[in-house]
């Protein structure tokens, strides 16, 4: 949850003072330049966090406690994040003025160094949009086909990074013993029909041995325990768990109930399986509702939701053959889809925001193509910084010594920079270069092609774009 809330609020103290930045460059009054920096990205940033709030509370209606919390906790935590960035933030900006990017503090006429490399990028993909389209989605397929035979379930010695007394107790235990001394089936069933229970469990097989332990304090109820042949976690002793509780429905009145650690991890896979397919179309009709309501527009929340998803899928992949690879590590553990998929959609749906939002207020007075242009021109270095601190910071979870943890940190990281460098960068201009005008379906964005206002004025970022094209031609 520190490092989610952590990451986010960054990304949005970073645009917030990135667009002050660009403003100061051409307001001399730094206190109206906060002004319209704050009235121009407060859209985006509440946008933004409204949609990673609403997708982690989708997490709510999760049957693993575990997960549950961390959505409700992670929800009120961004909330906390958007009112320091929207409220907090500004106050401190307005005290410090351009002295708080000093040695570089802006001046009126000034443009960043930044904007010129993203605007030559950003030309060049208006110009040929097919070649990084084709190419983007080409990388993320190859990406995304590192799933092939990936698995689901760490057993219990495979869950630490880092050598533990716990793993090793075990690992002695199963040379020494049969496996599954180490965490024996829990069966509780009327006492009456104990030996009914016994018998039906012993006659299955991988039971190695079953006894009575102990009664209820009315003698209702008996314990038996369940001693299996195969390690925990494995596929042999859940299905092997599966087999007892077949057992034991055939003795009905003795209704009888198999629990235990190894029983629990089977109900746990059960559960985050049944979670999985519940919360990820919730996340994803959360992320289309926002983006219809941001751009008033059905074609392009649906295009960017879709190149959203391929991005996820291409992190989870690329971060699963590098765990089975180069860590070591066989499985994925049971949260990390789930998890993974939800903070690559809702944080990937952050940067979109960002500069599409943009794109969208550009395209009013040139058109989608060079509005877009505009757009990656004036963003292009912050969400880049974004990106880059995110994944830092999600990479930070690789140190860590569960596996599980280090797992999201990795795909979330690489999913990140994906998002960053390829999707962002390079996939979505180059959509909206060939899309034209018809992203903005059924509405329009207004001002087509228009390269200035009706007294003549050059719209805001009309100096990075004419930087872009300078130094577009300079390349050419």
């Amino acid at each position: 949850m520190s490092v989610l809330v952590f990451g986010a609020g960054t990304n949005y103290a970073l645009l917030l003072i990135s667009r002050y930045r660009e403003e100061l460059a051409r307001e001399t009054d730094h206190r109206r330049a906060l002004v319209a920096a704050w009235r121009a990205t407060a859209p985006a940033i509440v946008a933004s966090n409204v949609t990673v709030v609403l997708a982690l509370s989708t997490l709510a209606l999760a049957v693993i406690p575990g997960t549950r919390g961390l959505g409700i906790a992670s929800a009120v935590g961004l909330l906390i994040a958007l009112a320091a960035v929207l409220l907090v933030l500004p106050p401190a900006l307005a005290v410090c003025g351009r002295r708080l990017f000093w040695p570089f503090a802006p001046r009126v006429g000034d443009i960043a160094a930044t904007g010129r490399v993203w605007g030559a990028v950003a030309q060049r993909v208006s110009r040929r949009p097919w070649v990084p389209l084709v190419g983007g989605l080409a990388l993320l397929g190859v990406l995304a086909g590192g799933l092939a035979g990936a698995s689901v379930g760490l057993t219990q010695v495979e869950k630490f990074r880092v050598v533990s007394e716990s793993a090793a107790g075990l690992t002695v235990l199963g040379d020494h013993f049969p496996a599954g001394e180490a965490q024996p089936m829990i069966v509780i069933g009327d006492t009456a029909e104990a030996d009914a229970l016994v018998a039906a469990i012993d006659d299955v097989p991988g039971v190695l041995r079953v006894s009575a332990t102990g009664e209820s304090s009315d003698g209702a109820l008996t314990r038996l325990l369940v001693v299996g042949e195969p390690a925990p976690g494995t596929p042999a002793s859940l299905d092997l768990v599966s087999a007892v509780r077949g057992a034991v429905q055939t003795v009905p009145d003795a209704d009888a109930v198999v629990g235990g650690p190894v029983a629990a991890d089977l109900d746990a896979r059960e559960g985050n399986r049944r979670d999985l397919l519940l919360v990820v179309p919730l996340v994803l009709a959360v992320s289309l509702l926002v983006l219809i309501v941001l751009l008033r527009s059905l074609v392009a929340p649906v295009l960017l939701l879709a190149v959203n998803i391929l991005s996820a899928v291409a992190a989870i992949g690329a971060g699963t053959w590098l765990s089975r690879v180069v860590f070591g590590w066989d499985a994925l553990d049971l949260q990390v889809p789930l998890l993974s998929f939800l903070f690559l959609v809702a944080l990937g749906i952050d940067y979109t925001i960002f500069l599409v939002h943009r794109a969208r207020t550009e395209a009013r007075t040139v058109g989608t193509r060079q509005g877009m242009v505009r757009a990656l021109t004036a963003t292009g270095g912050v969400i880049t910084s974004a990106g880059v601190v995110l994944a830092a910071v999600f990479a930070a979870l690789g140190l860590l010594p569960l596996v599980t943890l280090g797992q999201i940190g990795l795909i979330v990281g690489i999913g990140v920079l994906v998002d960053t460098f390829v999707v962002r960068t390079l996939v979505v201009p180059a959509i909206f270069a060939i899309v034209g005008e018809r992203m903005w379906w059924p509405r329009k964005a207004g001002g087509a092609g228009s390269r200035g206002d009706r007294h003549g004025h050059r719209p805001h970022g009309g100096e990075y774009e004419d930087a872009a094209v300078a130094i577009s031609a300079d390349v050419d």
